[in-house]
């Protein structure tokens, strides 16, 4: 039960998306056990956002997963986010952030898991 939501104040169009969304499909089996089948993806672009005060291209990325994982798998999450996010928009590496979260309780179809 992932989620990744990716914020940026660069134009997106839908063909990107698209490949973003394919992309983060794809890297969220770093995390053991997690795969695509279940992710839930966000990419919003566009945005009035500043880095360091000042407006060039940034990007926020958020990641959220049901349970817990060991440090070295968000240390290699970061890195393919960074490097995937940076390759595909742009965006030097030292201007994106990436946020996780990790989640207890996860509801779904009526229940929670």
């Amino acid at each position: 039960m992932p989620y990744i939501e990716i914020k940026t104040n660069i134009d997106i169009n839908v063909d990107k998306r698209r490949e973003l969304t394919a992309i983060l499909g794809e890297r969220i089996t770093v995390f053991p056990g997690k795969t695509e089948r279940w992710l839930m993806t966000s990419v919003t672009g566009g945005l009035d956002m500043t880095f360091a005060g000042s407006d060039e291209p940034c990007i926020m990325a958020q990641v959220s997963i049901f349970g817990s994982a060991k440090p070295e798998t968000y240390e290699k999450m970061t890195a393919v986010l960074c490097e995937e996010l940076s390759s595909a928009l742009g965006v030097d590496g030292s201007r994106i952030y990436v946020k996780y979260e990790e989640c207890s309780l996860w509801g779904w179809n009526g229940a929670n898991f």
